[in-house]
């Protein structure tokens, strides 16, 4: 066990301090939790996307107005665009698609708005054209399949839309087949001879057709400009809003509180500790804050000319520019309140709650309707969410204030204010009650000790 003893006139020597086990594993416990917890959100998030969807939007508009088909002696008005719907409504599994019957205006609508991923449209020639197809295979002439359009929504993902296409290519298949066994009977029973007569039979070619009578025509609404990284740029650009605003917060919370002495400033082999400053927490706070708005109006405009340089389309630069300085400036605020309010375990939260949490939630790879339920729980409130919807607003559905710029407004104003109301909280607390930040005197301070080993 170590002891001290004093010595008179001696020169003062410093406490040997040894590291104890529990000092030195902690470090490696904190590590290894948030790995598990990154872990976790992202392997959970990518892993099985299809066993994971949910409530995922596809419109579906039947504008067929139907026709008068000849059966025997009678005429009967049949509309299989109504069939068609209905069959898909009972067939589609409604806790993974969620089918909308809508009309063709609130369907374009809403795939401009980013609310649904794709339309499929019945066209209203539907039934003639599948009764023309029906007289056609027993009568000569030119004749052409009747067609049904899956509308994908590129601005809203590549993955958003191979889903939609994946649902089509199984869905619509279903749907042909069984059109195709209904206008086969229908046909048949138009061919029925009278009494006494031979039995007149559908050649091959004619069976193949009426069994696939359906052109299943796959279509971009509104394809992407090039240089738009298949919808990814959105992602990318919200992700460096938040990267900026979170490190360069970071970093600025360092190297101020370097400037004023509160931390030793490190330069290679090279060690300054600056003489403490006499300023209050509430003041030190507000210094940085000042350097983060600045920052961020800066790197806004940096990224975007960035962006521009390289060839990213930007139809609304102001707003963009805009819009990267708001998030920035609510991030950056947010982070330093939380570092001046707990220290440095503020790092650890500001990365839980800005990356670990974030980047899963955040639906800019994979739609939210596609990942675990909790992930959209979790997009509610978390950064990354909205910001990705506010940018991807910006740059894909020209600042369309539904397809997610207002959300993204509003929840960053509401994170600023957040950030502006616990920062000043907590530092002019910690003023008022005395709590100033210099080191924490020990019982030996100026004594003259000399360690010794007993």
């Amino acid at each position: 066990m170590a002891t001290t003893e004093s010595t008179p006139g001696a020169e003062s020597s410093p406490r040997r301090r040894h590291l104890s086990p529990f000092r030195w594993a902690f470090p490696i416990v904190v590590v290894t939790l948030l790995a598990s917890l990154l872990g976790v959100m992202y392997l959970d998030y990518v892993v099985d996307p299809e066993k994971n969807l949910h409530d995922f939007p596809i419109a579906l508009v039947n504008q067929d107005v139907g026709d008068d088909i000849k059966n025997g002696d009678q005429v009967q008005h049949v509309n299989f665009g109504d069939q068609v719907t209905e069959g898909l409504r009972k067939a589609v599994p409604s806790d993974q698609i969620d089918l909308r019957v809508l009309g063709i205006n609130e369907a374009q609508l809403q795939m401009q708005s980013a609310r649904v991923y794709g339309t499929i449209i019945i066209p209203s020639d539907f039934s003639k054209r599948l009764g023309i197809l029906g007289v056609g295979s027993v009568v000569p002439g030119d004749i052409a399949k009747p067609e049904i359009t899956l509308q994908t929504n590129p601005r809203t993902g590549a993955f958003a839309t191979a889903v939609v296409q994946k649902f089509g290519d199984k869905a619509l298949t279903q749907v042909n087949a069984q059109v195709g066994q209904q206008l086969t009977e229908t046909v048949k029973k138009q061919l029925t001879p009278p009494p006494g007569a031979p039995p007149t039979e559908l050649s091959a070619a004619t069976r193949l057709v009426l069994a696939q009578p359906l052109n299943i025509v796959t279509a971009e609404f509104r394809p992407l400009p090039g240089g738009s990284g298949e919808g990814l740029t959105a992602f990318f650009y919200s992700l460096l809003l938040l990267l900026v605003g979170m490190v360069g917060a970071m970093i600025i919370h360092q190297l101020i509180d370097s400037a004023l002495g509160f931390l030793p400033t490190e330069w290679g082999p090279w060690y300054v500790h600056y003489p403490r400053a006499s300023i209050s927490r509430t003041k030190t706070l507000l210094i940085k804050w000042s350097a983060v708005v600045v920052m961020s109006i800066v790197v806004s405009g940096a990224l975007e000319g960035i962006g521009a340089a390289l060839g990213m389309p930007i139809d609304k630069p102001l707003l963009l520019f805009l819009y990267g300085a708001l998030v920035m400036i609510a991030v950056g605020f947010t982070c330093t309140a939380t570092l001046a309010a707990i220290g440095t375990a503020g790092l650890i939260i500001n990365l839980i709650v800005f990356i670990i949490l974030g980047l899963p939630s955040s639906g800019g790879t994979i739609p939210i309707e596609a990942t675990p339920k909790y992930f959209g729980w979790l997009a509610r409130f978390e950064p990354m969410h909205q910001v990705f919807l506010g940018t991807r607003s910006i740059l894909y559905f020209y600042g369309n204030g539904q397809a997610g710029l207002t959300r993204g407004v509003w929840m960053a104003v509401l994170g600023l204010a957040i950030g502006v109301v616990f920062g000043l909280g907590i530092t002019r607390f910690y003023d008022r009650k005395g709590l100033e930040r210099k080191p924490v005197e020990t019982a030996d301070t100026g004594k003259h000790a000399k360690p010794t080993d007993a």
